[in-house]
């Protein structure tokens, strides 16, 4: 979906400065370095307007989360409500997952969210979908040993897509389900903007906890 070009961009990702990662190298392929202290780093892929990361890093002031968004001008309501959150345990960064591997080391992410990343409907364009088995391996490379992703969608040819994927490349699965509204995990369950929405409309919504494997 095309989004709307935001006016003045530039000056008010600027005005968010202290929390904007301009240039991923800066982590030296550490995250930890992206941070003042020691704490774990989480990562969300797609963070689109923040509504997840804003209330994740509420509820889980020790953990360091880095928000990253390939379309800038969704970046910029991220970091305009991250920043009005007062959070200091939160950085955006405007990158694609594909560079994941040039900035972090081996085993130095503690969890990867995906919600409700693009599902790519076409089959030519399978390759592209966040959860295809070339973006596994980006995330198994960086996650650690005992690293897991966080994933929901409401699409459901998507989500079975990714299950099966999961499971061929041996990712262990826990807390599936396809309803998670009506679900025992609904209680912490955060919500994005967008599922929000489209529950609201009667939509069901599909999550499932992917273990790194071992081998």
């Amino acid at each position: 979906m095309r989004v709307k070009k935001k006016k003045h961009g530039a000056e008010r990702m600027a005005a968010c400065g202290e929390i904007v990662i301009n240039d991923l190298s800066v982590a030296q392929k550490n995250p930890k370095n992206l941070f003042d202290n020691d704490n774990p780093v989480r990562i969300e892929i797609g963070c689109g307007k923040g509504d997840f990361i804003v209330g994740t890093a509420k509820d889980n002031p020790d953990i360091n989360f880095l928000a990253i968004e390939k379309v800038h001008d969704v970046l910029v309501m991220a970091a305009e409500k991250i920043k009005n959150s007062g959070l200091t345990n939160v950085r955006v960064c405007c990158c694609d997952a594909k560079e994941l591997t040039e900035f972090f080391e081996e085993k130095s992410i503690d969890r990867i969210y995906l919600n409700f990343s693009d599902p790519w409907p076409k089959a030519r364009h399978e390759k592209r979908r966040l959860t295809h088995r070339s973006f596994l391996e980006i995330y198994k490379t960086i996650l650690k040993d005992d690293g897991e992703i966080n994933f929901k969608t409401d699409n459901r040819p998507l989500f079975d897509f990714s299950v099966e994927e999961f499971k061929e490349c041996n990712w262990e699965l826990n807390a599936l389900t396809y309803d998670l509204h009506n679900s025992e995990y609904a209680e912490n369950n955060i919500m994005t903007e967008y599922e929000r929405r489209f529950s609201g409309l009667g939509f069901s919504i599909n999550r499932v906890e992917a273990k790194k494997p071992q081998k």
